[in-house]
């Protein structure tokens, strides 16, 4: 089993900054792409940001030069630095790991929780 751990989400005024934290753990052969996702309130989840393993990053046009992705490989941690945040921002974000449990096992997209931003004054 692979399980996703997220933290660092709260609340924040617009203008602020947070940083997302997912740590994945388990039986972890290795990861693909690694990113997240956000649900606003009444929206379909979206993408915000994903990395692969190698490759260039991709993010929604929305958080372009305000968001930043990065991952730590060895600690299986993908990372989301939100900077400049608006009252926009505000939904539950999610990590999503694509990871291997075995040599011979194909990629599988694992989930986190869920981690609640709030942007307002």
């Amino acid at each position: 089993q692979v399980h996703l751990v997220e933290s660092g989400g709260g609340l924040v005024q617009p203008g602020g900054s947070l940083r997302l934290s997912c740590a994945a753990s388990g039986s972890i052969f290795s990861t693909g792409a690694m990113g997240w996702y956000r649900r606003a309130p009444g929206k379909e989840r979206e993408l915000v940001a994903t990395m692969p393993r190698s490759g260039s990053t991709n993010y929604a046009d929305s958080v372009k030069g305000r968001f930043t992705v990065s991952r730590d490989n060895a600690k299986n941690t993908v990372y989301l630095q939100m900077n400049s945040l608006k009252p926009e921002d505000t939904a539950v974000y999610y990590c999503n790991v694509w990871a291997r449990q075995g040599v011979w096992e194909t990629l599988k997209a694992y989930w986190g929780q869920g981690t609640q931003v709030t942007v307002s004054s």
